[in-house]
Formats: structure tokens, C-alpha cells, sequence
């Protein structure tokens, strides 16, 4: 055995290490303090790119994590990570050969492209506040500052949000608004309305949560409570993400809505939060980005 390789139990045992720390990440969210800890990684600019689990991850490890990356990774951005900082672990897909009946026994085969499966593995990565500047250089910017709620720098983000409406099959209006309300979605006339009264930036997050509605957080199936947690937790995450100051909103919680333990409804929610949130993200980043027209995420129940 060459020197640094892992036996078969070692490989075992991290295997398990990893299963549990995921399983312990999860199990988290029953609480209102690791639900808020996962949606606040969730709606910080640098980590929304990370999968749901990997958030999960991050959150347990490092709630107050704001830009994470692996060591390379911050070499390249001027940044190096002090000595001594403990790592964040998470899991990233390795491709590797398929074993026993998947692999071709055919020699004629050989020059083929042989089928692959996708395995885990644990692999450590920092926070931004774990890494100082290398020595003459400048560190790359890594988030936009956060702009606050009632300006108007985020205007340019109204129009690919009413174009993802269109592709759902609604229209956006705004219009004087009496009321508390600062708008509505109507899935029976296919509407979304906004108080045109509203600054800019609140425009995009009332559009936000309506759009949420939109994409299937309706109160026939969730509820109006649950639902409307579900919502404000999406636009939450989604002002967040695109570098909205929500630091005076507090975060979303259906008090006690983990008491009995099931751990699946829970994290189903989380999921739906997060599938949805990517969907306005994908929108807001370029049409590149955007699942096919009208096409719509599967929600958990």
C-alpha cells in the first residue's frame, strides 16, 4: 500500500462520518435556531451557489459564513487562508469508473466511452473571515455591497421579473393600492399586482414574494400560514442573494412546525424554498439561466 493511500476501513469510516454529519446538519433544521441559521447562508450572496445540502453543511460548521471557497480557490483571489483555521467540510461529486455488471466486458468496447458513476467525497473549504489578503496584492471584490429596501438601485431587476411572470402565463400591473397590502397574486386571473407607490427595490421584493405564489406556494396546498412563511422566506433568501439589505427583516419560522420530528416535511420545505429561490435567481441572471418557458419546479407537498 503506497504511503497516504486510505485502507478500506478508513475509507469506511470517513464515509459514515460524512453520512452522519449530514444527517446531524439536516436534523437541525427542526429547530428555530438551525432553520434560521441555514436561511441566513441561504440568502448571503456568496453561498447561494452551493447545494441545498452543502448549505446545510455550512450552516451547522460556520453559521455566520459569508463567502466560502476551498484553499486554491482563494489563492486566486489574492486571499490566502490563515494557518491553523479549521476547515468547513462539505461533499463535491467525483466521477469515477463503474464497477462489476455496469462496466463493458466487450474488448470491442474498449475505445468507448465506459460507463460512470458519481460518488461524494468530503472536501474542505473557508470562510472569507478565515483568509487575510496576500502580500502585494489586491484581493479580488467578492460581494456587492447591500443596498437598502426603499432606493431604487435594483430597478433593473423589475424587468426580468415581470418577463418570468409572462413566461408562468401572467401579467404585472401596478396600480394605486388602499391598504395595508402592497400587492397580490391572483391564480385564477393569471395576475400580479404591485402598489405603485412603492420604491423600486420594494417593487422587486413584493414582486419577489408574489412570484413565489405564482410558481405554485398556493393556500389550498400549504395553507395560509405555512404558505405565506414559505413566500416571505423565499423573498427573503432572493433580496439577499441579489445584494438587498435585509438585515432589519427577521427570518420566517412557523413556530413549532418541527415538534413531532418529521425530519422529511421539514426539509421538504427547505428544499422548496431553496428550488424556488434558484428559479428567481436563474431568471435575475441571464436568460441562459432559466429553465425551459413556463416550466415549473416540483414543489415539496
Amino acid at each position: 500500500m503506497r504511503k497516504g493511500r486510505l485502507t478500506e476501513a478508513q475509507r469506511a469510516q470517513r464515509r459514515r462520518q460524512d453520512r452522519e454529519r449530514l444527517e446531524a446538519s439536516a436534523r437541525a433544521l427542526l429547530s428555530s435556531e438551525g432553520w434560521r441559521r441555514w436561511v441566513r447562508v441561504r440568502s448571503t450572496n456568496g453561498l447561494a451557489r452551493y447545494s441545498f445540502h452543502n448549505q446545510l453543511l455550512i450552516a451547522m460548521q460556520r453559521p455566520d459564513a459569508t463567502y466560502v471557497a476551498g484553499f486554491r480557490a482563494f489563492l486566486a483571489l489574492n486571499r490566502c487562508v490563515r494557518k491553523g483555521e479549521k476547515a468547513i467540510r462539505i461533499l463535491a461529486p467525483m466521477s469515477v469508473p463503474a464497477r462489476g455488471r455496469e462496466q463493458a466486458t466487450d474488448p470491442s468496447e474498449a475505445g468507448e466511452a465506459q460507463p460512470r458513476r458519481t460518488l461524494f467525497r468530503s472536501v474542505a473549504v473557508f470562510d472569507v473571515s478565515q483568509t487575510d489578503p496576500l502580500p502585494g496584492t489586491e484581493p479580488v471584490p467578492l460581494d456587492p455591497p447591500g443596498q437598502p429596501i426603499d432606493g431604487d438601485s435594483h430597478a433593473h431587476l423589475l424587468a426580468p421579473l415581470c418577463a418570468l411572470a409572462a413566461e408562468l402565463g401572467y401579467t404585472v400591473s401596478s396600480r394605486p393600492l388602499d391598504g395595508p397590502a402592497e400587492g397580490w397574486c391572483d391564480a385564477e386571473k393569471r395576475e400580479i399586482v404591485v402598489s405603485e407607490s412603492l420604491s423600486a427595490n420594494a417593487r422587486v421584493r413584493v414582486l419577489i414574494h408574489e412570484l413565489a405564489h405564482a410558481l405554485g406556494v398556493g393556500y389550498s396546498d400549504y395553507g395560509r400560514r405555512r404558505a405565506e412563511v414559505l413566500v416571505d422566506t423565499i423573498t427573503f433568501v432572493v433580496c439577499g442573494s441579489v445584494g438587498l439589505d435585509i438585515s432589519a427583516s427577521s427570518v420566517p419560522y412557523v413556530a413549532g412546525w418541527g415538534e413531532r420530528g418529521d425530519l422529511d416535511a421539514i426539509q421538504g420545505f427547505a428544499e422548496t424554498i431553496d428550488t424556488l429561490a434558484r428559479r428567481i435567481e436563474a431568471a435575475l441572471a441571464g436568460p441562459e439561466q432559466r429553465p425551459a418557458s413556463g416550466e415549473r419546479p416540483q414543489l415539496a407537498a
